[in-house]
């Protein structure tokens, strides 16, 4: 599929110049039907029968050409609006200073607790991925360190954030 693409990449966007009658927008189709073709069920059989580049004219020509093609209705009317009976009502939350702020001060303590000690860097690092995946088994399983150790060093970490947070408070 890969050697196909690469050794008629050139034609294939000719041929879509040519249906698209020099249109601008003849390397977007190209590269729909290159996109269509690439994740069609049958793509590799039609490259070893030797019809794939009859296939790609065929959605090239559909997709140019049509008001309902999938081409048409992602490329064509994208960013087009339509109007609706009831007025859309937003939500609008208020950003919370207060928390950004918090964030910041944690994220601070963690990169001075890195550079403090070994110990830290190692609790540090833990409760960072812990934030990312707050599941114990499952980091365990990627790090290999026994669950009861992680979950010591996130809770350590985590009293240690609080005590730096009120000290600082």
């Amino acid at each position: 599929m890969n050697n196909f693409l690469d050794r008629e990449y050139d034609n294939i966007v000719l041929m879509a110049k040519k249906i698209c009658r020099s249109h601008a927008e003849y390397e977007d189709v190209a590269h729909f039907a290159i996109e269509e073709f690439m994740f069609h069920e049958r793509a590799q059989e039609l490259v070893d029968a030797g019809k794939a580049m009859n296939f790609m004219s065929g959605i090239m020509h559909r997709s140019f050409h049509s008001s309902t093609s999938k081409y048409h209705t992602v490329y064509r009317q994208r960013g087009r609006y339509f109007a609706t009976d009831k007025p859309i009502e937003l939500e609008h939350e208020e950003y919370d200073h207060e928390l950004d702020q918090t964030v910041d001060t944690i994220q601070g303590l963690m990169a001075d607790a890195q550079a403090h000690s070994i110990e830290m860097w190692f609790r540090a690092v833990l409760f960072e991925m812990w934030v990312e995946t707050p599941n114990y088994s499952e980091l365990s399983r990627r790090t290999k360190i026994p669950r009861t150790s992680i979950s010591q060093a996130v809770d350590e970490f985590r009293e240690w954030i609080k005590q730096q947070l009120n000290d600082t408070n």
